[in-house]
């Protein structure tokens, strides 16, 4: 089953291709973006490099992967449709399902990783919310994954806040293994998850 095309109410999320690397190139020129990741811009050749990581992890399960997110142009606001055609809507950011891989989480095919990454511009609209909750129904509804799972610094409050709005639950805090820690980086890493019953349970109440 290969990646679909998925749409939201104002965001179509097309799976991430090699002709996107441009706007990822884009996306990690801020280093506001990537606080709580890398703490600094990443150079293009870095960004190649995870590119190709992220195809490679998309090959891994049917159906998981990565996603670019278009949408509302910077002037539209809230409460626009999703456009027909990618180049109908600005670049919105990158949204994330691949297989759980890291060295922190569980070597299972059945679960997998969330993931946002937003063009600033586009933060605080819910949009990283929104996409979230599409690819949870891909994750579970669809692709039949048991758990999905959400890592992130301590003192990311934003991204923390999306989990906690599209029903995930806090699992743990664990220490992670810096080269170049970042500010915040004592207070350790926290992770979010959301099991199928618990998804189901949720999509019963709404």
């Amino acid at each position: 089953m290969p990646q679909p095309i998925l749409r939201t109410a104002r965001l179509l999320l097309v799976p991430l291709d090699d002709r996107h690397i441009e706007l990822e190139v884009e996306l990690d020129s801020d280093p506001e973006v990537l606080r709580y990741l890398a703490g600094r811009a990443r150079s293009r050749d870095e960004v190649i490099e995870s590119h190709a990581q992220r195809m490679a992890l998309s090959s891994k399960v049917d159906g998981l992967g990565y996603w670019m997110a278009f949408g509302p142009d910077s002037d539209a606001g809230h409460g626009v449709s999703a456009p027909d055609r990618e180049s109908d809507g600005d670049f919105v950011g990158l949204m994330m399902l691949p297989p759980a891989h890291g060295p922190d989480q569980p070597d299972d095919p059945t679960v997998a990783e969330l993931g946002y990454r937003l063009i600033r511009r586009y933060w605080r609209r819910g949009l990283a919310s929104e996409a979230s909750a599409a690819l949870l129904r891909h994750a579970f509804d669809t692709v039949g994954q048991a758990r999905v799972i959400a890592q992130t610094m301590a003192v990311n409050a934003g991204s923390r806040g999306v989990m906690e709005a599209v029903g995930m639950r806090y699992v743990r805090t664990f220490s992670a293994t810096w080269d170049d820690p970042l500010p915040g980086t004592e207070s350790g890493e926290v992770e979010y998850e959301i099991t199928r019953e618990l998804w189901e349970a949720r999509r019963d109440v709404h």
